[in-house]
């Protein structure tokens, strides 16, 4: 992706989520020159990527798949006993339009929340520990209602809607191509992005080559100096 496209993504998402009044932490401001300084005492957002996270899927096609995420709060598998949180915060971005790649998490549950803006269609299938989509059928659980679909269905939220994403779930993002973009919330159980994303495409990719053609606005997640 090109840095300038990462950028306005950066400023468009801020601009929704001043829309619908979500109160952000201070480093979601913080500039790449402030970053310079940041000490060692910040070191829970470098090691857990907290921050900014724009990403095409590897795919070279943002308009059509891609995500914009920003990590609130997370902890960290690699070093349970530094970073001893077992949940996470996001929240998430996608214009009207856009997709996101079908993929599952073998660790990790989540809910995913319609904050406000567009509605979003989520398809769900069951997946295999071997990474196939199976063709049974899979129970959801949306806002305490337990429900089971077929293989292959789409469940809308509709703003202040959520479900539950199971372990093994395969599941994807769809907006519809009208009524902007829609602002989404993830509480999830400690969230590891290197790991444990399967993408039912091989080819994908969860983080981004970047053409730099203009200077940051913000740093991603994956681009923090390391302290001084």
């Amino acid at each position: 992706m090109k840095r300038s496209r990462i950028n306005q993504v950066i400023m468009d998402m801020e601009a929704l989520i001043k829309e619908h009044r979500f109160e952000m932490p201070p480093f979601a401001g913080w500039t790449p020159e402030k970053w310079k300084n940041i000490g060692s005492e910040y070191d829970e957002i470098r090691d857990n990527k907290l921050g900014w996270d724009i990403t095409d899927f590897g795919l070279g096609k943002f308009e059509e798949v891609g995500f914009s995420l920003f990590t609130i709060r997370n902890g960290n598998q690699k070093m349970p006993e530094k970073y001893k949180k077992t949940y996470a915060e996001k929240l998430l971005m996608l214009y009207e339009g856009q997709t996101a790649a079908m993929h599952f998490h073998a660790s990790k549950m989540e809910d995913i929340i319609n904050r406000g803006g567009n509605d979003v269609y989520i398809t769900v299938y069951n997946g295999s520990k071997d990474g196939q989509m199976l063709d049974s059928d899979v129970t959801v659980y949306s806002d305490g209602k337990k429900e089971v679909v077929t293989a292959g269905t789409k469940v809308i939220l509709k703003p202040g809607q959520s479900i539950t994403i199971m372990p093994y779930m395969y599941h994807d993002f769809i907006v519809p191509e009208s009524g902007g973009a829609v602002l989404l919330g993830e509480v999830s159980m400690c969230n590891d992005d290197e790991n444990d994303n399967y993408f039912y495409n091989r080819n994908v990719g969860r983080f981004p080559e970047i053409e730099e053609d203009e200077a940051p606005y913000r740093l991603l997640c994956t681009e923090y100096p390391c302290a001084k």
